[in-house]
């Protein structure tokens, strides 16, 4: 009888440790994909930085400026 438990036992361990690997595998998929995100993020941020630039420097060049405090 004590071999019934023992394989129960072995049973429920593989499904947790297959549960286990699906969401290692979700996490590391999730972790690419934030990556990507973060990167594509930091590009929109470079792009937002030269508009602010080139707005700046139409603004000096037409006296639009506001005066210095």
């Amino acid at each position: 009888m004590m071999s019934q438990p023992d394989n129960l036992m072995l049973v429920y361990l593989r499904r947790i440790d297959e549960k286990v690997d699906r969401l290692s595998d979700d996490v590391r998929e999730l972790k690419g994909r934030m990556a990507a995100v973060e990167e594509n993020l930091a590009g929109v941020h470079r792009r937002i930085d030269r508009v602010e630039l080139r707005i700046e420097r139409i603004g000096r060049r037409l006296d639009l400026a506001d005066a210095p405090h």
